[in-house]
């Protein structure tokens, strides 16, 4: 599965911050900005203040948790009459997404579906700063951005150089404030990148080593960061265990997992790190035949131990529910009819579920949703 000598490419952002604090620092990097402009994502929009911006900032607060390209327009359109010379994404991976995307294409001619799939973006005019305000998505690290097309409620996926940001900063003071349920969800979205990119067919031991320190901090911490949303240390691990992810995105990217994740948060409506960690477990399970070693390391990292795939499954579900995320779409809202469409529509999602260790089927996808309802 893995290769040291197969051709590898690792973009990160040019600087990083990391620790209590540090979003105090993004002002003093952009000391010679005249017009910044920063995508919040409503209450996010409260922090603004803590990054000393200099010159005429425009805040737009009303970027959605999972956007779609009509709410995208509605940034570009605003971001074109600023007429910025700084971006700044504050928020979640959806916001760090279109944040990215805005730095790309607001001064230029392509559209979003000009630039779908990778290496398509012309090039990006405009400084771009991504200052994250959760630990899953590991969206500040990485070169692609997803929005979702209203008309198929898939996920438009856009990979280039030019939407890695010029600085990243990760202080978890801005994260004290995200309620436990969703420390939990996205902590084992953050996961759940380390852990596919691990057990990927294109896993390749730079990024293993990656994966293993973003594993080991989640094992460590998100329980922590769960009990007490003002444990410094355990809120900035989980930021750097999410940071790590997002590089594992870059020159692996995710499996499965994230493929039968995606048509529950476009057509149950449910947000991204929720719908994985409810998929987590039972793509883990599934592919513990072929990524035995693997998924025995994973196991240990976060405490667990189980050497089979029902115990894998049982122990994982576990790890969950102890996080206190609901594990069953029915509760959610699904309804049961729907699962084999959505499981067509995971399976249709290539580019995610051709690198998967293992082959899934529509019925296996069906079968995973069935078990998750």
């Amino acid at each position: 599965m893995n290769s040291m000598d197969r051709p590898i490419t690792l973009h990160q952002p040019k600087r990083l911050e990391v620790g209590v604090g540090t979003a105090a620092r993004l002002g003093a990097w952009a000391a010679a900005a005249k017009r910044p402009f920063v995508i919040a994502g409503g209450p996010t929009a409260d922090y603004v203040a803590r990054l000393r911006l200099p010159g005429d900032v425009r805040v737009y607060a009303e970027a959605p948790p999972e956007p779609d390209l009509p709410a995208f327009e509605a940034v570009l359109e605003a971001a074109r009459a600023h007429r910025p010379d700084l971006i700044v994404g504050l928020g979640g991976g959806s916001v760090l997404d279109v944040a990215k995307l805005t730095a790309a294409l607001w001064d230029g001619e392509q559209s979003v579906r000009d630039v779908v799939g990778p290496n398509k973006v012309a090039g990006r005019r405009t400084p771009l700063a991504q200052v994250a305000t959760t630990a899953g998505t590991g969206s500040e690290a990485g070169i692609r951005a997803l929005l979702t097309d209203p008309e198929t409620k898939s996920k438009l996926a856009v990979e280039s150089p030019f939407l890695l940001a010029d600085i990243a900063i990760l202080d978890p003071e801005l994260t004290y404030s995200v309620p436990p349920a969703v420390t939990a969800a996205t902590g084992i979205d953050a996961l759940a990148h380390c852990v596919e990119a691990f057990t990927n067919i294109r896993a390749h031991d730079l990024i293993d080593g990656y994966a293993r320190l973003g594993i080991g901090l989640i094992g460590r911490y998100l329980g922590r960061a769960v009990e007490n949303g003002n444990d410094a240390e355990a809120r900035a691990g989980m930021m750097l265990a999410s940071y790590y992810g997002g590089i594992c995105l870059g020159p692996v990217n995710t499996a499965a997992g994230h493929a039968l994740a995606y048509p529950l948060g476009t057509r149950l409506g449910l947000p991204h790190g929720l719908a994985n960690a409810i998929i987590f477990p039972h793509v883990l399970a599934f592919n513990q035949p072929v990524a035995a070693d693997k998924t025995g390391e994973i196991m240990a990292a976060l405490g667990l131990s189980a050497e089979t795939p029902e115990a894998v499954h049982r122990a994982a579900h576990q790890f969950c529910e102890r996080l206190g995320v609901e594990m069953r779409l029915e509760v959610h809202g699904a309804d049961e009819a729907d699962l084999r469409l959505w499981a067509e529509e995971a399976h249709a999602i290539r580019r995610l579920m051709d690198n998967n260790p293992r082959d899934m089927s529509v019925d296996d996808v069906h079968a995973i949703y069935r078990a998750a309802f």
